[in-house]
């Protein structure tokens, strides 16, 4: 066979040629998580879509499985709270949407957002080797190295939950291999960024799916109670948001500023104002306006299980 010219080999391999950035093993992935029993049914990894919580949503709404798994190497168009649009480069970072049929009370069905925030926060601490810290209600954090482009604390991923069929549809955005002149925003980060000691994506997914499958699992042995499963309190442990001064940017255009004192049974923020009123906040943007307060330690609190 007659080599091809460099430039006919590039045009071939065009965006998917970085080979630092090597695609998922889509079989692997199945083999390792889709089995009998499991939570996960299915598990589909296409190179690249609009957003994936909108694909699983249209699956949902024509009768999908619960467990179903849609995984993108790219997104063009992933969505955040608020309707914000979120994108990275191809194969940098993980970004994939769970489809769960809970089996509770629909008043509890709030903690998803947050238990998924457990569920992948703990997974990236084991897997990755970094500190990982949760801003109310779901973003993840890491600390960047004090001497690097990435110092200080930095989002690295979002979750954002929707009503799809009969259940819900969890869409999760993982910053990976990003560079510091790839980032989206000067607040943002990536699991490289904060030094993880691995930033292949195949061991992260399967790491937070196994968690996210444990957490979901015992929350719903529990009947949904954060209090019996255990979740409210690994949230409370992980959210970086308590015990900090935070602005409570709310829908409306309201704002309300306070010490965040709590997570209430209903996965709400309780805010003490300086009227020493306490008031919990269900909804909206949180600004942190200065760092936690430092406290005792009082034993082994951390959300891993």
């Amino acid at each position: 066979m007659t080599p091809q010219p460099p430039e006919n080999r590039d045009k071939d391999a065009g965006r998917w040629s970085d080979l630092s950035r090597p695609p998922l093993n889509a079989a692997a992935l199945r083999r390792a998580l889709v089995r009998p029993g499991a939570l996960w049914t299915a598990l589909d990894v296409v190179p690249a879509t609009g957003s994936t919580n909108t694909d699983l949503a249209a699956r949902a709404a024509e009768g999908e499985a619960e467990g179903a798994v849609l995984v993108a190497e790219e997104q063009s168009s992933g969505r955040g709270r608020l309707d914000r649009v979120w994108s990275a480069p191809p194969r940098s970072g993980l970004f994939f949407s769970v489809y769960l049929t809970p089996r509770v009370p629909v008043e509890r069905w709030g903690w998803l957002p947050l238990l998924a925030g457990v569920a992948t926060a703990t997974a990236l601490s084991q897997t990755a080797g970094i500190d990982t810290a949760l801003k109310w209600p779901n973003d993840i954090l890491v600390t960047g190295p004090e001497d690097s482009a990435a110092a200080g604390e930095r989002k690295v991923g979002g979750i954002l939950a929707e009503r799809a069929g009969p259940g819900v549809v969890i869409g999760i955005g993982l910053n990976v291999s990003l560079t510091a002149d790839e980032l989206p925003v000067p607040t943002a980060g990536s699991l490289a960024l904060a030094g993880a000691r691995s930033t292949d994506r195949d061991p992260l997914l399967r790491a937070v799916l196994r968690s996210l499958e444990r957490w979901y699992t015992d929350w719903q042995s529990a009947d949904g109670d954060p209090a019996a499963s255990r979740l409210q309190e690994a949230y409370a442990a992980g959210c970086a948001t308590l015990g900090r001064s935070v602005r409570a940017e709310l829908p409306g255009g309201s704002d309300l500023t306070g010490e965040a004192v709590a997570i209430d049974s209903d996965g709400r923020l309780v805010l003490a104002t300086a009227d020493g009123v306490q008031r919990p906040v269900g909804a909206g943007d949180i600004v942190h306006l200065r760092p936690a307060t430092p406290q005792r330690p009082e034993g082994d609190d951390s959300p891993e299980r």
